[in-house]
């Protein structure tokens, strides 16, 4: 197995980068990837709101519960 070849191991390669989280309610995130613990709940700083590529609103830094989080990806 690789260094990377488990999910949290992949999700900690991604911390200090922007992440584009999708989330149940149809809302995508992105933001610089701060922290995150074993139920994918994560903190986000630098955190837009966006439809599309257009950013709805700015929100800063941010908490996610994990429960509501459909995809965590790196952002374009």
């Amino acid at each position: 197995m690789n260094a990377n070849s488990r999910p949290l191991d992949l999700l900690n390669s991604a911390k200090g980068k922007t992440v584009l989280v999708e989330l149940k309610n149809g809302h995508s995130i992105t933001g610089t990837l701060m922290a995150f613990d074993v139920h994918i709940n994560i903190h986000l700083e630098n955190a837009d709101e966006r439809d599309n590529s257009t950013v709805v609103r700015k929100i800063g830094s941010v908490f996610v519960r994990g429960d509501t989080i459909i995809l965590i990806s790196p952002a374009l």
